[in-house]
């Protein structure tokens, strides 16, 4: 039987996975409310579509205005993102314990994001991730996004790593249906966001994990190739 250990490379979905961003979203949200006259969104209600993206925010923050107003309405979604990045969210309990782990056992890791790639790589110095992570890939960064494998393909390529030795880990079923056409060893993170009705035992991911904390065990991470 083949020991545990790590895999030689991780790649990460960003917001839900390993940053609670839904802070910053929510800021954004209720500014929008706001400059229209309405009262403040919760945070619960938002937190469930943070990971589908700007014009599910917006639709969850407006549902009685027609989708090609909301449309209009994503750019400046963007440029008031960009003024709350990282000045209320952070990364998820346990996920720097689960990096540090990483790095000491000779882990490379980077990020594969459906965000904007210029808001993504702004991000990394407010984190203090800008020279850890290995390879940023954003939603803009290729012609296609997950849940296409082209980006998770991508950077592995960059980081000179198998697709097959790398695991990806994500929040959200396009997360798990892009490593699966990468051929990639997928991690489910149950921490994450996600609507009432998503199943997440259904993505067929190959492990699901519900803690940060628990990827600190090289046991946790599903057997990748060598």
């Amino acid at each position: 039987m083949q020991p545990s250990r790590f895999p030689k490379a991780v790649l990460f979905d960003l917001d839900g996975t390993l940053v609670d961003s839904a802070p910053d979203f929510i800021a954004v949200i209720n500014r929008m409310r706001s400059d229209r006259g309405r009262g403040a969104m919760a945070l619960e209600a938002l937190r469930p579509v943070v990971s589908k993206g700007a014009r599910a925010m917006l639709s969850a923050g407006f549902p009685d205005v027609e989708a090609s107003e909301r449309e209009r309405w994503v750019q400046e979604f963007l440029d008031l993102y960009e003024l709350e990045l990282g000045l209320h969210g952070k990364p998820f309990d346990g996920i720097e314990a689960m990096l540090a782990a990483l790095e000491a056992n000779g882990s490379t890791w980077g990020i594969v994001t459906n965000k904007p790639e210029y808001l993504a790589k702004k991000l990394m110095p407010l984190l203090g991730w800008q020279t850890r992570c290995a390879v940023l890939v954003g939603g803009d960064t290729l012609p296609v996004r997950k849940p296409d494998p082209l980006p998770l393909l991508h950077a592995a390529q960059v980081i000179g790593v198998p697709a097959e030795a790398c695991a990806y880990v994500g929040d959200d079923e396009r997360d798990i249906v892009a490593a699966r056409a990468a051929g990639m060893p997928s991690v489910v993170a149950l921490w994450g966001y996600r609507l009432h009705e998503d199943d997440p035992f259904a993505w067929q991911g190959d492990v699901l994990i519900h803690e940060p904390g628990e990827l600190c065990e090289a046991a946790a991470w599903p057997g990748v190739g060598a």
